[in-house]
């Protein structure tokens, strides 16, 4: 029975019931000595003519029987009212019915209790990594590069002169716990040719959001309640950067969206001004999470840049959370040419310096030859999984097949999510032990010396 769901571990809901069978107890113990058990006697006596005209004999249990009866006739009761009372709540509330608000409820109890997780980076494969994990736990921070300068957002940040808002836009939906209807329409783009043509409607709603407020930040806050995002969306800074590349041969290449068709190999990236400030909530996740990833997203435009912007690299060294780092499947022209999985870390402690990788999860699946001759064609291949390469810089590595195939060769969101959190589980298992077994060596050594 549906109905049965309510009674669930950790959905808050058999205690209420208990406190209510045991308010009906007391109401009927108080009538009855109000009453002096006269009438009592009198229900007792008609059970018992009952008893007797109907099979001619006395059977002194029947009162046993019919007591018993009658309370199970009382809690059939009370769980029948309780029901209807619940049911005429969710009519109202819930219109799609109670088996929504049940699992809205568990869905809500379980999650909260989940780990505290930290996701750093941007672009399409954040949202992919975000949309198997947000399943798993809703204490969930994603914190989003602002450097991008291309396409809708581009737009809106030169014409408004605010933080583009793409890379939020498909953090937010990957989160959002809404009918596909809405999440069809932030990622609706306009067509035409007017100056509405190719801006996303989420694009503008944040904007929009934006100005009303008049806070970026309290803008995405309040832009998660309607999409009932699962954990928080930030940016690493509200204020304006540009990212710009050093190549190898000394040139210099400003803007995002120019770095990678500049068809050089990158030498370093750093943003203008260098010395903007963090977003104050994404400092504090990195600190109070249990686990910060980096990736997967582009290298240079989107991990890195969140990087380079004051204090978060710092707070991703400094932070008790273990960090680990997604290297991407596939390489990125004029971004990664070439690179193995070992180069994609060396490059994000050049730039971010040493201790913010702990683990490197690399995909070792095999991508299919067909997929393999269709990305060779623009350029890209397989990221190589130099494994010695990469424990050398002392850093753990962890394999995996975490590819899902279809016409694009990314991510799995399922795989993905469930090699993540087992590590994260495994390692707070392990976490809590030890600080166990220091609290008992730190007894008996107090012990010993009181001795």
């Amino acid at each position: 029975m549906h109905f049965l769901k309510w009674l669930y571990p950790g959905m808050k809901f058999k205690r209420w019931l208990l406190l209510f069978s045991a308010g009906v107890i007391f109401v009927s113990i108080g009538l009855a000595i109000v009453f002096n058990y006269k009438y009592i006697g009198v229900v007792e006596e008609a059970i018992f003519r009952l008893f007797y005209l109907t099979t001619g004999s006395y059977y002194y249990a029947v009162t046993t029987i019919a007591g018993s009866a009658i309370v199970v006739l009382g809690l059939a009761t009370m769980l029948a009212a309780t029901r209807q009372i619940i049911k005429s709540v969710i009519s109202v509330l819930v219109p799609e019915g109670s088996d929504k608000l049940v699992e809205i409820i568990f869905e809500k109890r379980k999650l909260n209790r989940g780990p505290a997780i930290a996701v750093i980076g941007g672009g399409t494969g954040l949202s992919v990594l975000l949309r198997g994990i947000k399943s798993i736990t809703s204490n969930l921070t994603a914190i989003v590069t602002v450097a991008d300068d291309g396409g809708s957002s581009g737009r809106l940040r030169e014409d408004l002169g605010i933080i583009p808002p793409g890379d939020l836009r498909n953090c937010l939906v990957a989160l959002a716990d809404t009918e596909p209807l809405m999440e069809k329409l932030f990622q609706h783009r306009f067509g035409g040719h007017g100056e509405l043509a190719g801006h996303s409607f989420g694009n503008l709603f944040i904007a929009a959001m934006a100005e009303i407020v008049g806070d970026v930040e309290l803008a995405l806050k309040e832009s998660s309640k309607v999409l009932a995002v699962r954990g928080q969306v930030l940016p690493s800074s509200t204020e304006r950067v540009l990212l710009a590349a050093e190549m190898t041969d000394g040139t210099l290449v400003e803007g995002e969206s120019k770095i990678s068709l500049a068809g050089k190999t990158i030498k370093q990236v750093f943003i203008k001004p260098a010395d903007v400030a963090p977003v104050k909530g994404a400092v504090e996740a990195i600190h109070e999470a249990d686990a910060c990833i980096l990736g997967p997203g582009s290298l240079y435009t989107s991990i890195i840049p969140n990087l380079l912007v004051q204090g978060i690299a710092e707070a991703l060294r400094e932070s008790d959370a273990v960090k680990i780092y997604i290297c991407n499947v596939m390489t990125q022209p004029g971004e990664t040419d070439g690179y193995t999985a070992c180069d994609h870390i060396k490059a994000i402690i050049d730039h971010a310096g040493p201790g913010c990788i702990d683990i490197a999860v690399i995909n070792v699946q095999e991508v299919a030859p067909e997929l393999r001759e269709l990305y060779a064609e623009q350029g890209a291949q397989p990221v190589v999984p130099d494994v010695e390469a990469i424990e050398a810089l002392g850093i753990k590595v962890v394999k995996a097949n975490l590819i899902s195939e279809t016409n694009l060769v990314r991510h799995d969101p399922g795989r993905l999510s469930r090699t993540i959190m087992s590590m994260v589980y495994d390692l707070k298992i392990n976490s809590d032990r030890m600080r166990l077994l220091d609290y008992y060596i730190m007894s008996e050594s107090i012990k010993k010396l009181k001795d």
